[in-house]
């Protein structure tokens, strides 16, 4: 039986690095680069393969007139080509940003704008959006397909093995820029939220140190990459200890135990809802005998704990808390004990002498409560983000003291556990998604005949929080349930779709004229006055 390492042995067991992704992965593959790296739609990339195909890519983009700084968008499900081009961007000291590929073409312009990308890799599902997208953007984004080449667009993969030899930069360094992780704003707009090289490598060991993640082990990366779990941990980790990692393009419940089974998984990621939908799938569509032994997520009931742990046969369940602004905050402990529902305790990272987090909770001056009471939660981090990309005001006001103000009320238990209690910002947690109300108030508000709108979060059948619009129609004017529904469809991304509208005569308002939204949170009556739009008598 193979000993398990701790995790400052697994890092020491590779030669040392500076902290730039490029360093990172050398150090990595100089340890038996023929052994598996990625495993993705049938095709395995070793270490060695998929380092010789970072530089090359780094090659082409350079040929392409990509520098330090510079910014390249992926707007596609997951593939091989999230983790190859962030690493080779990195290599020149250019930035990855992801984009939702659920967005729509006004969803996505704003984020390819305000990014400024020089170039958008897609695929043939995304590439319509992106070139709408794109089209009123000067100057024009070069486009590349992470599939086949269609419509005049190359693939990727030719762009690179057409790319001539050219020289690469030897001055990137550990707090350059490598990627912006667009995240939902309560202005109504997404922030670019910016993390250096560093933040990612020590995010990445801090996550391989919470899960125990050896070097024969392998990753299941299925949530979406462009958020900052899958990317930064779920593909960061599998770096940090030399381990496999397995893309899937989307997760699928009922392809989940037998892809886990046939690729030798051994760790992943999942949300609630995810638990939740495995939970409750037919126990036929589970494969005994597989590998995966630790599982990190959130919102894990005393129902799904005991399922995952006694008809799965997972050993190990991690609950946690992360922000794109601060990675790989707060989780469960490895070795326990647990307490289920609990964000856990702050984290550390595998090397005792690199101080990782401090975490306070605080109330609105700004004293520390104490245990037991709530308030807002504070923390300074070694990977705490560079800034939001292009807004040095929303930046500075999310900082007091040198301390990030999360936004999130918390509260500390006497044993130094932390527990979630609600969101102080106006954002609704939503299919793994954090959507931002403003937004969906600004939208919905556009309406030609809609006055005033709120939206606010509702509890979900499974996991999570459901969107309730709730609606002031204009004078006079025709409006129901099923044309706010069409109106949001046509403007937002799927999963931002309200499920309930209710109309209402009026919404209360602060003092200040804004929305009192913790007053409609608070009317129970809403809920069952409100139209299910995804009961069966609303469908369209």
């Amino acid at each position: 039986m193979r000993v398990m390492l701790s995790p400052l042995a697994v890092l020491s067991s590779y030669p040392s690095h500076d902290y730039t992704l490029h360093a990172l992965f050398a150090s990595r593959c100089s340890t038996d680069p023929a052994r598996p790296f990625l495993f993705f739609d049938g095709a395995m990339w070793t270490w060695e393969q998929f380092h010789a195909a970072v530089t090359s890519t780094a090659r082409m983009l350079t040929a392409r007139g990509m520098r330090r700084g510079c910014r390249m968008a992926i707007m596609a499900a997951n593939s091989y080509a999230h983790p190859l081009l962030l690493f080779a961007l990195a290599r020149i000291g250019a930035i990855l940003v992801p984009v939702n590929s659920e967005l729509g073409a006004a969803e996505a312009r704003y984020v390819l704008n305000h990014a400024g990308v020089s170039a958008v890799a897609c695929s043939s599902d995304t590439l319509e959006v992106v070139t709408e997208a794109c089209g009123q953007i000067e100057p024009a984004p070069w486009l590349v397909l992470v599939d086949a080449a269609a419509h005049g667009v190359p693939a990727l993969l030719d762009a690179i093995e057409e790319a001539p030899v050219v020289g690469l930069p030897g001055d990137i360094c550990a707090d350059d820029t490598c990627a912006i992780i667009y995240s939902s704003g309560t202005t109504g707009f997404p922030k670019g939220v910016m993390h250096s090289q560093r933040n990612y490598v020590l995010a990445a060991e801090v996550h391989l140190g919470r899960t125990r993640l050896q070097p024969q082990g392998r990753v299941l990366c299925m949530l979406p990459m462009f958020h900052i779990n899958a990317l930064f941990y779920s593909l960061g980790s599998a770096v940090a200890a030399g381990a496999s990692v397995v893309i899937a393009a989307r997760f699928s419940a009922a392809r989940f135990w037998h892809l886990v089974a046939d690729c030798g998984v051994t760790h992943t990621t999942i949300m609630a809802a995810v638990s939740a939908i495995l939970a409750r799938r037919p126990r036929e569509e589970f494969v005994p005998g597989h590998r995966l032994s630790v599982v990190n997520g959130s919102g894990f009931t005393a129902e799904t704990l005991r399922i995952f742990k006694q008809d799965f046969g997972v050993g190990t369940i991690i609950e946690g808390y992360g922000m794109s602004e601060v990675p790989a905050a707060i989780a469960n402990p490895f070795d326990g004990p647990h307490k289920l529902g609990s964000m856990g305790k702050p984290c550390t990272h595998p090397d005792p002498t690199l101080k990782w987090i401090d975490v306070r909770v605080v109330d609105d001056r700004g004293n520390d409560v104490a245990d037991g009471q709530s308030g807002e939660l504070i923390v300074r981090s070694a990977a705490l983000m560079q800034g939001y990309y292009r807004d040095p005001e929303q930046t500075a006001a999310s900082f007091r003291g040198g301390w990030f103000m999360t936004g999130d009320l918390v509260r500390r238990d006497a044993e130094g556990y932390f527990h979630f209690i609600a969101r102080n910002k106006d954002i609704i947690r939503r299919r793994g998604e954090n959507i931002a109300g403003a937004e969906l108030d600004r939208v919905i508000g556009e309406h030609p005949a809609v006055a005033e709108a709120a939206a606010i979060a509702v509890e979900a059948d499974i996991g999570e929080e459901e969107i309730m619009a709730v609606v002031v129609a204009r004078p006079d004017a025709s409006l129901s349930p099923e044309d706010i529904r069409d109106w949001c469809a046509a403007h937002l991304a799927a999963h931002k779709v309200p499920r309930f509208v209710v109309l209402v005569p009026e919404l209360p308002h602060t003092a200040t004229q804004k929305v009192a939204k913790f007053l409609l949170k608070g009317d129970a009556m809403l809920r069952s006055r409100a139209v299910d739009l995804e009961s069966s008598g609303a469908r369209r």
